[in-house]
């Protein structure tokens, strides 16, 4: 994976074209119009809509603007998950631009948790960081980085530096080519149709005779019923994969 520049680069850069429009009820001095950015998929919503928030409150007073939060057709977006995730989930197959409803009272404390800094999102990055490393290394290479790779390793994410990220994150995807891979696959899989928020177990990436396992094969052991009986390697229902840089996300709709 670390050899598959260009591949990494696709991911990394992937965008989706958003309007932002200020809910029908928050009371504002004038006309709030719409504000349009293209969202990178693998960051999170906290550290890309300082625009977003600027732009509303020009036209509200300031006494009626809280903590701000984002829905989608109902649904409140979870600032935890990666804006990309959060679009497979909810808005894969319709058109664009993703339209996001900007909401600055009414918090829904049952929904979301409170954000109240970019710090937060970074300790939760951090923490799937470390989670990751400890599937596939058994936390040895997060625990030997010094202080300065994980800020870099943040700052990358933060501020959208390709380069900056994976300088660092190269080292959490290496191992000994005597190992045929990482202890553990980490990944998650979210399903679109249940209330549970996703499926993670454990799945070594070589099986007991030396072969090295598919994506078939972990579809087939952690969630059978995506596959057909007359193909093992053919999904029944239209899937979503992206190689997210902290676990690995598959969508099942």
């Amino acid at each position: 994976m670390t050899d598959d520049k260009d591949v990494l680069r696709d991911v990394w850069f992937g965008r989706i074209p958003t309007c932002f429009t200020l809910y029908q009820d928050e009371i504002t001095e004038r006309e709030a119009e719409p504000y349009y950015l293209l969202l990178p998929r693998v960051s999170y919503l906290p550290l890309v809509t300082d625009k977003v928030k600027k732009h509303f409150q020009k036209v509200m007073r300031q006494e009626d603007i809280s903590e701000i939060w984002f829905e989608y057709e109902g649904t409140p977006l979870k600032w935890h998950y990666p804006i990309g995730l959060l679009f497979d989930l909810l808005a894969s197959n319709t058109a664009l631009p993703w339209n996001i409803t900007v909401h600055f009272k009414s918090f829904p404390e049952k929904d979301l948790l409170h954000c109240p800094s970019k710090d937060t999102v970074e300790a939760h990055f951090m923490s799937c960081m470390k989670e990751a490393d400890a599937l596939k290394h058994k936390s040895q290479v997060i625990n030997e980085m010094q202080k300065k790779d994980h800020k870099q390793l943040w700052m990358g994410l933060q501020n959208d530096k390709f380069d900056q990220f994976w300088a660092i994150n190269r080292k959490l995807m290496e191992y000994p080519a005597e190992d045929n891979g990482f202890r553990y696959i980490p990944f998650r899989i979210y399903q679109a149709t249940t209330e549970r928020p996703f499926i993670q177990k454990l799945f070594r990436p070589v099986a007991a005779d030396g072969q090295l396992h598919t994506l078939g094969d972990l579809l087939k052991e952690v969630c059978p019923s995506v596959i057909t009986p007359e193909d093992p390697f053919m999904l029944k229902n239209v899937f979503h994969i992206y190689g997210y840089i902290i676990l690995s996300s598959i969508i099942i709709c």
